[in-house]
């Protein structure tokens, strides 16, 4: 099993570091730039298309291993109707991805394509049905689930989208959280042909983005921007496994207590910076999609922090989320633990605003 992952992780990395460069010479063709403004932290003109790469390297990837696993021996292909649900939206999505970044979408118009894309899966049968006791909430209806399904994958999509600010934080926020949950599916033994391969696939592709994201020249043009592709890509494939590990199903599953707990503490950081900033607007009357510079990597950077610095703050502040709940939930239930979470959070922005206010 281990030597499957291995090798679809190897080959959507060397097929991300063979058609990064590809796109790069497009854009520079083809003059595809995203363009320094006023809300924007860099200062050149950088190619947007790096997430081009994302699906076409998974996917390659996820094909060439299953041609050679026993259980093609078989004769048997265990894609079932949710994966494909799953690829199929996950198409839809990469290519509104790719025309915004090309031509430009306004928020409305990506917005009902989220939803509707996200609507496929509980359509297929697979939703949040159960909340394993979460502020005392357990099994839940159908006609509940399905809009808090769509609900689920729409924001952790949208919140992918609105983190990925400065180089490097998008890839590694879903690097940690794609880890988690492969660790977490590989201890249960389950989707190890499918959704295993799939997150593997994404993990190697992600790895050759962030080289030329994070090292990369404009001088040179070996630097990239994922762009939209990439980031709403992201965001609907966690979205997915956060609904797939939150499904109680006791054919595939057994009956887990940190079902809910799992995806939400891998999700937590770009989660509550969503909600954070949302609440912000709300607040103070600002349409809720119009982009801003009050997500936690802006304010960090406004206490002096470098790009890299912030980065390395946030996915610090991410790590230490999965490692602190990994020792809670021994002690204390997932209510308790989230509360935890929430107060730590506000608090880690208070100070992160005192540290800004002392600088200006």
């Amino acid at each position: 099993m281990i030597i499957y992952l291995l090798v679809v992780f190897l080959l959507s990395l060397i097929c991300g570091l063979v058609f990064t460069p590809l796109i790069l010479d497009f854009c520079k063709r083809k003059r595809l730039y995203d363009i320094p403004n006023e809300r924007k932290i860099h200062r050149n003109a950088t190619p947007r298309l790096g997430g081009i790469s994302f699906f076409p390297s998974m996917l390659t990837a996820f094909f060439i291993v299953l041609l050679f696993t026993p259980v093609v021996e078989k004769n048997t292909l265990p894609v079932n109707v949710w994966s494909a649900v799953f690829l199929i939206g996950l198409l839809i999505i990469y290519f509104i991805g790719i025309i915004d970044d090309l031509v430009g979408l306004n928020a409305t118009t990506k917005f009902i394509i989220q939803i509707a894309t996200a609507c496929l899966l509980p359509f297929a049968g697979l939703y949040v049905n159960n909340l394993y006791g979460l502020f005392g909430i357990h099994e839940i209806p159908y006609w509940v689930g399905v809009p808090l399904t769509v609900f689920i994958i729409v924001f952790i999509d949208n919140a992918l989208n609105l983190i990925d600010g400065i180089d490097g934080l998008a890839a590694g926020l879903s690097l940690l959280a794609l880890a988690g949950f492969l660790v977490y599916f590989v201890y249960y033994n389950v989707f190890v042909y499918t959704y295993s391969i799939i997150v593997a696939g994404m993990m190697g592709t992600l790895v050759a983005f962030a080289y030329f994201n994070l090292f990369g020249k404009n001088e040179r043009n070996t630097k990239i921007f994922m762009g939209d592709s990439g980031s709403l890509s992201l965001g609907f494939t966690l979205g997915f496994l956060a609904v797939k590990c939150a499904t109680c199903n006791t054919n595939i599953w057994p009956i887990r207590d940190e079902a809910i707990l799992v995806p939400l503490t891998l999700l937590f950081v770009p989660i509550a910076d969503v909600v954070r900033v949302t609440l912000y607007r709300l607040r103070h009357h600002k349409p809720l999609f119009d982009a801003d510079k009050n997500h936690i990597h802006h304010k960090l950077m406004r206490t002096g922090m470098s790009q890299h610095q912030a980065l390395g703050a946030i996915l610090v502040l991410a790590i230490s989320y999965m490692v602190m709940n990994w020792l809670l939930y021994t002690v204390m239930s997932s209510t308790l633990i989230v509360i935890i979470d929430t107060v730590l959070y506000c608090l880690i922005n208070i100070c992160i605003d005192q540290k800004k206010k002392a600088c200006i």
